[in-house]
């Protein structure tokens, strides 16, 4: 029974170290493959034979590096087998979309919520509309500035023109040995702002000079006329009459019955005074008692 572990090794009697000799083989000149175990990425159909490949089978594949780059993100490119017809399928790493992308061999089943994402809108895609509409905003903006700055020089430049030649003047005037009255630049504004109140001024006394007074039909009272008496007239005095009440009923030939005299109640005679009580009466009017 031989040991589980070698310490030694057999050398033949004519074993010779001399004639070995390290040789170095051909560098591979092409992109760097290296054999990994993946499962399929995505459900698939096999162009070749019409296979359906499902998602999660395992294969052996071979894993290649592109020279392609997502930023900084390296793009990988794979190579499986199909399991019907040993078809070479090759798909690749999509890091923008966070997926895989079937390059040739197969063609990826639909999916709909995989449509619906891709209708989004991307962050990147985000990015790049806000970046050019800032840059569109910032030409629009550097085009008023510099139109504003157009505008400020132009400004300055007439300024500069009328001190020129008012220093001009001046100094003329030096020469010639006469003061001349420098006065200060008017204001455009207040020009223009007196300018529009005399012609409102104007306006306002030529509308008031073509008015006519209207005709009231007043007469011109005198003094004499003053001092006579005033004709009172009388106002005449109207009475309110009540208005009389039609009487439908005789219209309608209804007969009203006529009203029953008023019986007036007996008088009661007062009851005559007895005899005690006279007694009575008589007796207390004495003066005797």
């Amino acid at each position: 029974m031989s040991e589980r572990k070698v310490l030694t090794k057999y050398y033949p009697p004519d074993f010779d170290p001399s004639k070995i000799t390290r040789q170095r083989g051909p560098k591979n000149a092409g992109p760097k493959l290296q054999t990994v175990r993946l499962m399929a990425p995505f459900s698939m159909k096999c162009t070749h034979c019409g296979e359906f490949i499902y998602k999660g089978r395992k294969f052996n594949a071979r894993k290649e590096t592109t020279d392609e780059k997502y930023y900084a993100i390296a793009i990988f490119r794979f190579y499986i087998r199909c399991t019907r017809c040993s078809g070479e399928i090759t798909f690749k790493t999509d890091p923008k979309n966070m997926d895989y992308e079937c390059e040739r061999g197969a063609k990826r089943n639909f999916e709909p919520w995989r449509e619906a994402k891709l209708a989004e809108e991307t962050e990147e895609e985000r990015l790049d509309r806000l970046e050019k509409e800032e840059a569109e905003r910032d030409a629009m903006k550097e085009l008023e500035s510099k139109v504003m700055d157009a505008k400020t020089e132009m400004a300055i430049a007439d300024a500069l023109d009328e001190i020129r030649s008012r220093n001009a003047r001046i100094a003329k005037a030096e020469q010639d040995g006469t003061s001349v009255d420098v006065a200060p630049p008017p204001d455009d504004a207040d020009a223009r702002r007196q300018k529009h109140d005399e012609e409102d001024a104007e306006a306002a006394r030529r509308a008031f000079a073509n008015r006519e007074m209207p005709d009231l039909g007043e007469e011109d009272i005198d003094e004499d006329m003053v001092d006579e008496p005033i004709e009172v007239v009388a106002t005449p005095a109207f009475s309110k009459k009540p208005k009389e009440k039609k009487d439908f009923g005789a219209a309608l030939g209804i007969k009203k019955k006529a009203p029953a005299p008023a019986v007036s109640a007996p008088v009661k005679a007062a009851p005559a005074p007895s005899k005690l009580s006279t007694m009575l009466v008589a007796g207390y009017d004495s003066d005797d008692d």
